[in-house]
């Protein structure tokens, strides 16, 4: 489970962006504090893996509890969730390190896909050195979304884009015959892609067995 850390001095808001996160599969909401004084405390006495930061806190800028955070040693990764829409704020987001920027107002859908590419991203970046300049483009892609990936040789993000909202679409999941069916690609086609999310952490391999034969593998959405 990814561990997250809610920085927002807005109670009720807060409290939203708690429960949004946590109807994120892979993600738990280990607290949630209203100023940059206290996520700085709460760090100091339990790691997290992401925080949710806002960027106006009664006590501090968000950025300055970033360069706090790093100047105490504190290695988690920060997705600020502000109004600030100063393209120069941006740029000293990115410039503190900052691994996503979320405009308020947001919806779920919205928080969930800057979730989920944080997801991938980690899966990209978990094991040793990387093999090759792909292996660092897919990692920095999966931050921007599928539209923005370096797939492998012959697959598109448009087709990637419509084998994940097929798999989304189906609760229990579903064999790679069925995502063929609906996205309108062969079975060979529609398995490579469901194999690539599978090798990428975003779906589940789930196999069912029938009365004969060997077991179908189902596809199931895990992010």
């Amino acid at each position: 489970m990814i561990t997250v850390l809610v920085v927002e001095d807005n109670t009720v808001a807060a409290e939203a962006h708690r429960l949004y996160v946590g109807r994120v599969p892979g993600f738990t909401v280990a607290g949630v504090v209203h100023s940059g004084r206290d996520a700085l405390r709460f760090l100091d006495a339990t790691p997290v893996d992401l925080v949710l930061l806002d960027l106006y806190l009664p006590d501090a800028h968000g950025l300055e509890v970033v360069r706090a955070l790093r100047a105490n040693g504190h290695a988690a990764d920060v997705i600020t969730v502000t109004s600030a829409r100063d393209l120069n704020v941006v740029r000293a987001a990115v410039s503190a390190g900052v691994v996503q920027y979320l405009l308020k107002p947001f919806t779920f859908a919205g928080l969930r896909e800057k979730l989920d590419g944080y997801a991938r991203f980690r899966a990209h970046v978990r094991h040793g050195e990387a093999t090759g300049q792909s292996d660092v483009d897919e990692a920095f892609g999966a931050l921007r979304g599928s539209e923005n990936l370096v797939l492998p040789k012959g697959m598109s993000a448009p087709t990637l884009d419509l084998v994940i909202s097929a798999v989304r679409a189906a609760p229990e999941g579903l064999p790679a015959t069925a995502a063929a069916d609906e996205v309108g690609v062969s079975r060979v086609t529609a398995r490579r892609y469901l194999e690539y999310l599978a090798d990428n952490g975003q779906v589940a391999r789930k196999p069912r067995y029938g009365t004969v034969g060997r077991p179908e593998v189902w596809y199931v959405w895990s992010r």
